[in-house]
């Protein structure tokens, strides 16, 4: 065991201590993929099995924001979503233990399921758009104050931040940062302003599980009441999701015609996340739908 290792599980003991309120024996201790700005391990011990993910506190209250979003969801009743134990901060870093997740082998309408279960989802509405507290999507503070249209808080407090936020890091030009303003000017006719429904918020196949039953489980969520297609073409955005998923969500929570068009114009925003985290490659794709919708 290395020094890092040994100095990491010396600090999971510390949060099994402080949550158990006891020094439990690990049975069993496996690195995770925490995401590209956190550490995380799933933990085994008699008590059962735990998922604990960590970070060095540069991003303040992350995963405090992330346990209210994980409740927000779990409170619907309508799929699985890991319990949080706690989160809290321990010398410099902090972290956030759950139950983990069990998976099963996935039944055979696992995705029918899931459409109808993300169907219902966003069934869970709100008299206006947003959420009563900011959260995080990847390591990018995510603005959630209240407003009452949907195409105004997607321009406002989505796509206004990101492209904002990239242009002061120079990661666009000034001329790009231009035909983002000329497309909010467009925006309000080109998507609909449906009620405001309740979204997972970062809904790719990475943060899509199976649970003990074999049916969906969803961790990572960056939630708040928004426009449900906006998390429909986000599922599209690195595949994943089989045509039955979009089909029994249609059939429970049917969507406007011509959707397969507006998809681009959602998935600008977590374009613009990726760009703002990882740089230009994602840009390519971007000044394409600009140059579509601007034409």
């Amino acid at each position: 065991m290395t020094f890092q290792t040994q100095e990491q599980y010396q600090f999971i003991e510390s949060i099994l201590f402080e949550n158990l309120g006891h020094q439990p024996k690990v049975l069993d201790f496996q690195f995770f993929y925490g995401g590209n700005f956190n550490l995380a391990v799933k933990v085994t011990v008699a008590e059962g099995d735990y998922f604990i993910k960590w970070n060095q506190g540069d991003h303040e209250e992350m995963f405090a924001s992330e346990a209210r979003s994980l409740q927000v969801l779990s409170d619907t009743g309508v799929m699985s979503i890991p319990k949080v134990i706690n989160h809290g901060k321990i010398v410099d870093k902090e972290y956030l233990m759950m139950e983990f997740l069990t998976a099963s082998y996935k039944q055979a309408n696992y995705w029918q399921d899931f459409g109808q279960k993300l169907a219902n989802l966003h069934k869970h509405s709100n008299a206006q758009f947003g959420l009563d507290f900011n959260n995080y999507i990847g390591a990018l503070r995510q603005s959630n104050e209240w407003m009452e249209d949907g195409v105004a808080f997607f321009i406002e407090k989505r796509l206004k931040v990101q492209a904002g936020l990239a242009l002061y890091d120079r990661k666009i030009s000034e001329e790009l940062h231009a035909k983002f303003n000329q497309l909010y000017e467009k925006l309000p006719s080109l998507i609909p302003n449906d009620k405001p429904a309740l979204l997972h918020g970062d809904l790719w196949s990475g943060n899509v599980m199976t649970d003990n039953q074999g049916f969906v489980g969803l961790v990572d969520p960056a939630c708040y009441y928004g426009l449900r297609e906006a998390e429909l073409a986000f599922t599209t955005m690195f595949g994943g999701f089989e045509t039955s998923f979009y089909e029994a969500y249609h059939e429970v929570n049917p969507i406007e015609n011509g959707f397969g068009d507006r998809i681009p114009l959602y998935n600008l925003y977590p374009l613009m996340v990726h760009v703002n985290l990882f740089g230009g490659g994602y840009l390519d794709a971007v000044e394409k739908i600009l140059k579509k919708f601007l034409n």
